[in-house]
């Protein structure tokens, strides 16, 4: 009576999975048609951002450039949106349903440009966001599609003041972006961060005839710096804490009666941020005692940047489907969860709170990115290739959490146990 019973709701759920088959088949193809039609216009844009670079919070003209373009493709618009003049929210929806979101990045680093190959990242979001809105422009699924125009990733913020302004949270369900490297990737993670800018306060005196009545702010900096060299005796190999001394003071006849600092800390988890910015901030609290100089330490306002959590559900979608286009290899996924990378993006905060992947692909560069060779690649036909490929792959991926139900539920589910509530 159970095997009766069960059967049409056996041949019912065998029927589903194949229909969202068929129509994840049907995507596939049709993602890859759109993304080769507008692969042209994208590589315009590309070589537009990498020759015209702008650092982060003035990326005027890539903020006019890609939404001009996403209003001729279609999309409905936002500009200047979460109250930063240089952010987008581009939106296509039809039907209920669920929402995906991709991001787009644009910012360069001073000097060197696009050595982080923002101007792919914001490629690789247009090619998804079209490629999704073409699925639902055809009737293949209904939800909604949203694309994500994220300034200042370099100094680690744009995303985050948006998660704090719930940006994320309140318009889709998930949200995925690319990343160029030397190394395709599906599972790495980056390290959380956060940083914090000191001050000393002392008193100023002759520094070769009364030093005695001097308060040396100097003294205080510099001390903090060795008890930070020593801390890191006792910190775990992969908790990081640099940064530079901003101002030394002014003159060397003089006591210096002011100094500041920006400093970093780095680590795997947001917990372990936490546990170490005790033990770091002691280390600026003994300098200021031992030298006898006021401290002001202020952590970087809009909050710490998060670790990524890589949905696995997502993260082995993305790696099946970017193998079947030909992208090559990805590494093991023990391997590249046993190896954290050292630096760090706000992604992690969006991914904290919707679930979500960042993937790196590789740009076809030995170096690494942040350096004039990266940047010089990232700007080449092979980058552009590179990106389009990695892009159908992502699309595919948020193609399926419209059209399957069930799939979704479980990278909710996965991502539910992958991020602990207080850090959401």
């Amino acid at each position: 009576m159970i095997a009766a019973a069960s059967g049409p709701k056996l041949t019912h759920a065998v029927l589903h999975h194949q229909a969202s088959q068929d129509l994840l088949v049907a995507a596939k193809k049709i993602i890859g048609e759109t993304i080769d039609n507008v692969s042209a216009d994208l590589r315009k844009i590309s070589v537009d951002l990498h020759e015209n670079p702008e650092i982060g919070m003035q990326e005027y003209h890539a903020h006019q450039l890609l939404t001009d373009y996403l209003e001729g493709q279609g999309f409905k618009v936002t500009r200047s949106a979460a109250g930063l003049e240089t952010a987008f929210i581009a939106e296509y929806s039809r039907g209920e349903g669920r929402r995906i979101g991709f991001c787009s990045e644009y910012d360069a680093l001073p000097e060197i440009g696009h050595a982080c190959g923002h101007n792919n990242i914001a490629t690789a979001g247009l090619a998804c966001a079209i490629a999704v809105k073409k699925l639902l422009e055809e009737g293949h699924t209904t939800g909604k599609v949203v694309l994500f125009g994220t300034p200042s990733e370099e100094p680690l913020d744009g995303k985050i003041h948006m998660v704090n302004k719930r940006v994320f949270q309140d318009n889709v369900d998930a949200c995925m972006m690319l990343h160029p490297g030397n190394r395709n990737g599906n599972y790495y993670s980056g390290l959380a961060q956060h940083d914090f800018i000191v001050e000393y306060h002392g008193k100023p005196a002759h520094a070769g005839g009364a030093p005695w009545n001097g308060v040396n702010a100097l003294d205080a900096i510099c001390q903090a710096w060795v008890n930070v060299g020593l801390l890191r005796q006792q910190l775990q190999e992969s908790d990081r804490v640099h940064g530079i001394i901003t101002n030394g003071g002014q003159a060397a006849n003089v006591v210096p009666d002011y100094t500041s600092g920006k400093f970093y800390v780095r680590a795997p988890s947001a917990a372990r941020i936490e546990e170490l910015k005790v033990k770091v901030e002691n280390c600026f609290k003994a300098a200021a005692l031992s030298s006898g100089c006021e401290m002001k330490l202020t952590w970087r306002k809009t909050g710490m940047c998060k670790e990524i959590t890589q949905n696995e559900l997502l993260a082995g979608a993305y790696g099946e489907y970017f193998q079947e286009l030909g992208g090559g290899e990805m590494p093991p996924r023990f391997i590249q969860e046993s190896k954290v990378m050292g630096g760090s993006t706000d992604f992690g905060n969006v991914s904290a709170c919707v679930p979500g992947i960042h993937p790196g692909y590789s740009i076809h560069c030995e170096s690494f990115p942040h350096t004039r060779e990266f940047a010089k690649q990232a700007g080449t036909q092979v980058a552009h290739d590179a990106t389009m490929l990695a892009a159908k792959a992502l699309a595919t991926v948020g193609a399926r959490v419209l059209i399957e139900k069930d799939f979704y539920e479980s990278v909710y589910k996965s991502w539910e146990a992958a991020v602990p509530p207080q850090f959401r």
